[in-house]
């Protein structure tokens, strides 16, 4: 089998760059014959203009240069990762008009929210969902905090909506999770079209069952990951067990000015994904307070992986992913007493973690190992050439 995977790439790698190349390489060791088709937002200007907003509805150069690289390739099916804004929705018609199924894997919630991730104001936000145009996001700026952008970023959601492209257009689309699933539907896609596919890890990290010393966030440092409300949790806590912390982002300086004042509180910056490995399978468990719809988080099958226990919020895909009691713990979201109250139950109950332990690694191999990932890609690839 031939397939063209395509992806733009963001500036700052993320877990959907991550995904991206994980397929690849998935692919690849199975023997399958795969080109790649990339842009890269670091191409971007500073001020990009006028010019990358008509580019984000539809960029003639992409829909050419696909459609040439098909003609050169003959893939049986072509792929979309992220298309966001350099490729466009204009990469669907170049492979349909060259007779090529569509796949298209869907990461964020861009296709009905401008800013991608439904959420607005430090609170989840469906204003925009079902929404032609969507013009809520404009009002509030949403993407990126410019009316101009959203603008842009609405004129494609909304042109593509009435062209039908997210309709017609794809073959095939995959979702990571049922939740999502569920909002896409809610969005105007197709039951019918929107199959499961959760990510993968490769190669796998092993189990190990932590060695129970501290408690790790890993991620992003952003509003929407629930980081204030982590840190007002551990205050609660009274220094029952130390809290490590690794990533980087827009909320740095703030967390670094928050963590200077208290005690048992250690942000290590960004650091390697083998380190964030090594101190999973060091942590009693994996803190993931996250106040958006997540839509699958790697982190957390990482966890599962090494058997780590995961302690997350009860919102959106999370409670899908976390059977509570079984392999982790769920916390009302927003509330930071009652994640301490999951934190201090954790703390002084290590054999039931132990349990968890083991319950973590079994998800992990019964559901997003990378060769159940690969039968499951090949049966979506199947589906959409009998489209």
């Amino acid at each position: 089998m031939r397939v063209l995977l395509a992806h733009n790439r963001y500036r700052i790698r993320g877990g959907e760059d991550a995904s991206f190349d994980n397929e690849v390489q998935l692919l690849r060791l199975h023997g399958v014959e795969v080109r790649e088709y990339i842009r890269d937002n670091r191409d971007i200007s500073n001020s990009p203009g006028l010019k990358l907003g008509l580019r984000t509805v539809w960029s003639s150069e992409d829909y050419h240069s696909i459609r040439r690289t098909i003609q050169g390739f003959n893939p049986d099916v072509v792929h979309f990762h992220n298309n966001f804004p350099l490729i466009s929705p204009a990469g669907f018609f170049a492979a349909g008009d060259e007779g090529v199924p569509v796949v298209q894997t869907i990461h964020n919630y861009r296709i009905m929210c401008p800013a991608a991730n439904l959420f607005r104001n430090g609170k989840v936000c469906e204003d925009c969902v079902g929404k032609t145009p969507p013009l809520t996001g404009v009002r509030y700026a949403c993407y990126r905090g410019s009316r101009p952008a959203t603008t842009a970023v609405a004129a494609m959601i909304t042109v593509h909506r009435l062209l039908r492209t997210w309709k017609d257009k794809v073959d095939v689309y995959i979702t990571l999770t049922e939740f999502t699933r569920a909002k896409l539907i809610q969005g105007g896609l197709s039951p019918g079209k929107i199959i499961i596919k959760p990510n993968f890890v490769h190669p796998d990290p092993g189990f190990t069952g932590g060695a129970g010393r501290f408690a790790l966030f890993a991620g992003r440092l952003a509003p929407e990951k629930g980081i204030e409300l982590l840190l007002d949790a551990w205050k609660k806590t009274a220094g029952l067990i130390p809290l490590k912390m690794v990533g980087d982002g827009p909320l740095a300086e703030k967390i670094n000015e928050m963590v200077g004042e208290m005690t048992g509180v250690e942000w290590l910056g960004t650091v390697s994904r083998d380190e964030v490995h090594r101190l999973m399978r060091e942590a009693a468990f994996l803190v993931f307070p996250s106040i958006w719809y997540e839509c699958l988080p790697v982190t957390i099958i990482e966890a599962f992986a090494v058997g780590t226990p995961v302690i997350a919020s009860r919102i959106g895909s999370l409670e899908y992913l976390i059977d509570d009691g079984r392999t982790g713990f769920l916390f009302e979201s927003g509330n930071p007493e009652a994640l301490a109250e999951k934190v201090r139950w954790a703390v002084v109950h290590p054999d039931r973690l132990a349990d968890i332990s083991h319950m973590a690694r079994r998800e992990f191999e019964d559901i997003y190992t990378a060769d159940k990932n690969y039968t499951q890609l090949m049966d979506i690839y199947d589906r959409a050439r009998r489209t």
